[in-house]
């Protein structure tokens, strides 16, 4: 990362990230990676910075989804396996694509993400699922996560657009049942997203630890808010928030192109 940040900087960032990641259950890096890249941080180190966040996020969302019984571990752990599995081809993926072409992905599941909120496309689970056989259904879990965790985590994103719909169709989990368990995938992806992404130099470590322990602390601050605001602004905010990355993102797009 060749841009210095200040410590305050990096902890309001964290702070706010986490609690959107609490209070949309998303992914802190729709912010972190936007937010990062106007300041002159590289995509790669954007994505690197978000994944180390996700750790802190995404274990004391799980932590608390666990106390509030909401968490079914078992098929969790299978999820995660894959994720675990999946996330490891990250260092190789951010490696080999170039920066700009790592930018123009991370844009357009912004923009599939921003889709389906604005238009409320709901994940509706399969009244019928194809796989009813609980050993297959554990090695759908573990391919969904695997895959998952290969492209997501590779942009510095939770995933929980790619997973669920697997999820949903084949195995007939709804929506209560699926996003505690992507939110624990992302525990056991990022982990192995880091590793494979630190091996090669690809995370400023200090700043992704600042970011990851603030983050910590906007999650239970983004779970309490859920409390106090009713469905539809909820809905709102979340739109809000994708458009935020969106335009951001587009910026970067626009002054790689030369445009402005």
């Amino acid at each position: 990362m060749e841009v210095e940040l200040s410590v305050w900087f990096l902890v309001i960032l964290g702070i706010v990230s986490g609690a959107a990641a609490g209070f949309f259950g998303i992914g802190g890096g729709v912010i972190i990676v936007p937010v990062l890249l106007l300041c002159g941080v590289d995509m790669e180190s954007a994505i690197g910075i978000s994944i180390m966040q996700m750790i802190f996020s995404s274990s004391v969302g799980s932590m608390i989804n666990i106390y509030h019984k909401k968490l079914d571990v078992r098929d969790g752990v299978f999820v995660g396996l894959g994720g675990l599995m999946g996330a490891a081809f990250s260092g190789i993926i951010v490696a080999s694509l170039s920066s700009f072409a790592l930018l123009l992905a991370f844009l357009l599941l912004s923009l599939m993400s921003f889709y389906k909120y604005v238009f409320d496309v709901k994940t509706n689970a399969n009244p019928t699922p194809p796989i009813t056989d609980p050993t297959k259904q554990k090695a759908v879990m573990i391919l969904a996560g695997l895959v998952t965790g290969i492209f997501a985590v590779s942009l510095g994103v939770g995933g929980g657009l790619i997973l669920a719909p697997i999820l949903a169709y084949y195995l007939g989990f709804n929506s209560k049942k699926v996003v505690p368990i992507s939110l624990f995938f992302i525990i056991f992806a990022s982990i192995s997203g880091s590793i494979s992404l630190g091996s090669p130099g690809l995370i400023d470590f200090h700043s992704g630890l600042i970011v990851g322990l603030s983050s910590s602390v906007g999650v239970g601050f983004g779970i309490y808010l859920i409390s106090k605001v009713t469905l539809s602004n909820h809905r709102y905010a979340l739109i809000g928030i994708y458009a935020f990355s969106i335009l951001l993102t587009l910026w970067k797009v626009f002054e790689n192109l030369g445009l402005v």
